[in-house]
């Protein structure tokens, strides 16, 4: 049994300390917007927030977030998030929409430690978000446009 903490609520789960974070989201929680992507940290399909930093749950093991604060977009919240996920909804950044909960988690990262984030700064955190639908240049629109309603 390992206990963790999830979206505000502790959760004992009986699962292997070497099971990935994701399938522990996904199967044991039902909290499916983390998606399996390469199962090497390499896409971002899989981006929570663990202790308010992104980090790839396919590669991070239950034993290891365990006293950690785990959160998923069904329940990331602040003003950063909203802005994020409004100006993600403003210029219609989701096409097939696959990563895009991990892309919106790792710009919520991003703008938490840098409100006026350049271009390079903005393609720097976002390297190693896959978007096979090539939505990039929106994405870093919108980074931009939460940036500015938060400033």
């Amino acid at each position: 049994m390992i206990r963790l903490n999830v979206n505000g609520t502790a959760h004992d789960l009986d699962v292997s300390p070497e099971m990935p974070l994701l399938w522990v989201l996904r199967d044991r929680l039902q909290l499916t917007s983390a998606k399996y992507g390469c199962g090497r940290a390499l896409c971002g399909a899989c981006t929570v927030h663990i202790d308010g930093e992104a980090a790839r749950s396919c590669s991070v093991m239950a034993g290891d977030a365990v006293h950690t604060e785990i959160t998923t977009i069904e329940a990331v919240a602040g003003k950063v998030a909203e802005a994020v996920k409004t100006a993600w909804q403003s210029l219609d950044v989701v096409q097939c929409g696959y990563c895009q909960s991990g892309q919106i988690m790792s710009a919520i990262t991003l703008l938490n430690a840098n409100k006026t984030p350049s271009d390079a700064d903005i393609d720097a955190a976002m390297d190693g978000n896959i978007c096979r639908c090539g939505t990039y240049l929106r994405i870093r629109q919108a980074i931009h446009m939460a940036a500015k309603a938060i400033a």
